[in-house]
């Protein structure tokens, strides 16, 4: 799973700056979860070829009644959720009581921590991080978050004792089997369909929303097939679950579903469907995953509720009108195993060997069925495809003028493939590159002749229809 680092100090000495910088964003919240405190921000960042998850928390300003007052108490739930913690200091102001205090408490928590010393512009940088090796913290890094210096040198230091992702075991189950993320909001039934999926109560099960905030995985088999169900409710003894003071952790949440290949979806039908609703299944399209959606507490409905639920479904849904869409009871076990037919359609599409003359063929039919637009006189040209990914599935496309391509035309193509390929249950990344034709020459090649013979069929084959 990425790595998730947290971004904590004293206000404005740049964490923010640091935030958006790494995220490369103005505004990179992940999602806005009601409930969810504004003094956290979730985003996902890359440098170095590496991805990883950054939380932004807001300033301490000293005047709490202690380090664990409620003021400071989401910088340190944070500190509890990530990996490691880069604690950020201002060079300019020099080392401060709030910084001693900072460091002491990093220090009991006993988490991995990089100092980092901002604002460093126009002054010598050995003098002035000179001062804040009293912290005993190790390394000093020196940045200017502003304009990214020191930034590529720190998160080398910061991402290098995480191994990287095998992209054997993303892309695909590897060892373990189909991993399916089981996620929804506080008390939607998430730890009871786990329980009726495995078909034991492994699962601690309360009338309480936010038991836990960890992501737990289970290894087991179906039918001879090997799954594994990942539950960001939490799966723990009782003994050790403890009720923390958010109703659930979204770090955890979507770490869940960016290492998941399949995501299933719960949502309360007694409640319907909620904004927060149509966050979590942003955040699984945004990170390209398999899902397959399941309305719970189906059972006991009256039918106007249920018709209503229906019509409410198809028409804010239509963007994922890709996915399978299962009314269930988990605590009955109603429609529960139809679940596993669509994660397994769901995850063969995603994982699919999609090959480069059966994509190209599939554009061509396409570009001849409807053309791409004419941009200042000239006609936009898309020569070839080939497979860039799984998981989801990425199509390649090389052309002129690509860059010049409308969304319009993108959601054609992905409709296009999707149709032709059988790609249900998982979204189409389609990326566009310009440039000469490598495969120019080759027999899936078609002329402009070919072209031209192929459009006249088309058409004279609809007259007669």
């Amino acid at each position: 799973m990425i790595p998730v680092f947290a971004l904590v100090g004293r206000p404005n000495v740049g964490k923010s700056t640091l935030f958006n910088r790494l995220t490369k964003s103005r505004d990179a919240l992940v999602a806005n979860y009601p409930g969810l405190t504004r003094d956290r921000k979730y985003g996902e960042g890359e440098m170095l070829g590496r991805r990883f998850m950054l939380i932004d928390t807001g300033g301490i300003t000293g005047e709490e009644e202690g380090i664990d007052s409620a003021m400071a108490e989401q910088s340190m739930l944070a500190i509890d959720e990530a990996d490691a913690v880069l604690f950020i200091v201002d060079s300019r102001d020099g080392l401060t009581p709030i910084d001693r205090q900072l460091a002491d408490y990093l220090r009991e928590k006993q988490r991995k921590v990089y100092l980092v010393a901002n604002k460093i512009d126009g002054v010598n940088p050995d003098i002035a991080i000179a001062e804040f090796f009293e912290l005993g913290l190790k390394d000093v890094y020196p940045t200017t978050a502003t304009h990214g210096r020191g930034v590529k040198f720190l998160m080398e230091s910061v991402l290098e004792p995480f191994p990287e992702a095998d992209p054997e075991e993303y892309g695909g189950a590897g060892n373990r089997g189909i991993k399916i993320a089981v996620v929804g909001r506080p008390n939607v039934g998430k730890s009871t369909l786990v329980n009726r999926m495995l078909g034991e109560d492994r699962v601690v099960v309360f009338d309480q929303p936010g038991t836990t905030r960890d992501s737990i995985y289970i290894d087991y088999e179906r039918d001879g097939k090997k799954y594994t169900l990942i539950d960001t409710a939490g799966i723990r003894r009782r003994k050790n679950i403890k009720l923390s003071i958010e109703k659930f952790s979204i770090v955890k949440t979507l770490q869940s579903v960016d290492d998941a290949n399949v995501v299933v979806l719960l949502i309360d039908a007694q409640e319907g469907l909620v904004d927060q609703d149509m966050h979590l299944m942003g955040s699984a399209i945004d990170s390209g995953r398999a899902l397959v959606v399941a309305i719970n507490k189906w059972d006991g409905l009256e039918v106007d509720r249920k018709d209503w639920i229906r019509v409410e479904l198809k028409r804010r849904l239509r963007f994922v009108d890709f996915a399978d869409i299962h009314f269930i009871s988990a605590l009955h076990g109603t429609g529960v195993g139809h679940l596993y037919e669509s994660i397994e359609n769901a995850y063969s599409a995603a994982t699919d060997k999609l090959g480069t003359n059966r994509l190209t063929t599939i554009l061509q039919d396409a570009v001849i069925e409807h053309q791409p637009p004419l941009v200042r006189g000239r006609r936009i040209k898309l020569r070839y495809a080939h497979a860039g990914g799984q998981n989801p599935p990425l199509i390649v496309i090389h052309g002129n003028q690509t860059e010049e391509i409308p969304s319009h035309y993108t959601r054609y193509l992905e409709k296009t493939f999707r149709k032709v390929l059988g790609l249900h249950g998982t979204p189409i990344k389609i990326e566009y590159r310009s440039g000469e034709n490598p495969f120019a020459g080759k027999k899936n090649k078609l002329t402009s002749r070919q072209i031209s013979k192929k459009r006249r069929l088309m058409k004279h084959v609809k007259k007669k229809k």
